[in-house]
């Protein structure tokens, strides 16, 4: 049986965590966890994360119909509603502003790849939806186009939404990607960031797939793993631009290849064009 006050103590922690995170400043962010077919536990609106009371939790139904709570519930409720609709093994979502990832959708820069084995293993590519008033279902419906490839994404120009099994699962994601972003900005600062050779990203990518882990990037042919390119359709709607991180540059065993595929062109057009002047001749 499902202890619901267990589970609003959950969501007060993990609101606790947000804000002294500094991921939910003032009365930023929200959290969600469904507990059954019809009902979805939600934090109120107008408070601040790290203050909350287990008696402050809302109750509504998969409409956002309130159903229960002193308070009101958030206003952007709809967004958790869209994603656990598409991901119905989804249980909890947690939206917040987390600012080195945040910083990313301000910029409108795509996260680089290849560079933590950690994030390749249990992140891969973020994408970054494009922006939409808060709070509004046109707002709620910029994570479809990801919602089934990724565990977190990046809103343009507002912050991150993360979903996952357990209330705990889904800010996993969240606290992950802001470590990332740190880190990519503090590197940067010194001076470059390296990425990972070809061959060691995609022995990364193979281990994933070996414990189960989906990655949009198995699925695509022809696919660059570390330039970004399972999202690069999105990046013209969203505003998207590649400015502050260059990509990586092919590995030498693959520039290797691709000088050693053009000598063989031109040496198979040299030998047909001398053949056609012997011919005539």
């Amino acid at each position: 049986m499902i202890n619901i006050h267990k589970i609003k103590q959950e969501i007060c922690d993990i609101g606790d965590r947000l804000y002294k995170k500094g991921f939910a400043a003032a009365n930023d962010g929200n959290i969600s966890c469904r507990v059954d077919e019809h009902q979805v536990l939600c934090t109120p609106t107008l408070i601040s994360k790290g203050f909350m009371k287990p008696d402050d939790i809302c109750v509504v139904d998969m409409n956002g119909k309130q159903i229960s709570g002193k308070r009101k519930a958030t206003s952007e409720i709809k967004l958790h509603l869209a994603i656990m609709r598409e991901r119905p093994e989804v249980k909890s979502v947690v939206h917040c502003h987390p600012p080195h990832a945040t910083a990313f959708g301000i910029a409108r820069e795509p996260v680089p790849l290849c560079v933590l084995p950690e994030v390749e293993i249990f992140l891969g590519e973020v994408p970054i939806a494009r922006y939409e008033i808060p709070g509004s279902q046109e707002f709620a419906n910029t994570i479809l186009p990801f919602v089934k490839k990724s565990n977190v994404i990046i809103l343009a120009n507002h912050g991150t939404v993360s979903f996952g099994e357990t209330v705990e699962k889904a800010y996993w994601w969240t606290e992950i990607l802001d470590a990332y972003c740190r880190m990519l900005m503090l590197a940067r600062g010194l001076g470059s960031v390296n990425y990972f050779t070809e061959p060691e990203a995609r022995a990364l990518l193979d281990l994933k797939q070996k414990w189960g882990l989906q990655d949009p990037r198995a699925e695509m042919k022809n696919c660059d793993i570390c330039a970004n390119d399972a999202f690069r359709n999105s990046w013209r709607e969203a505003g998207v631009e590649r400015k502050a991180f260059e990509p990586p540059q092919p590995s030498a065993s693959s520039a290797a290849q691709g000088n050693a595929d053009q000598e063989a062109l031109i040496q198979a057009i040299t030998t047909r064009v001398m053949e056609m002047l012997a011919k005539r001749s």
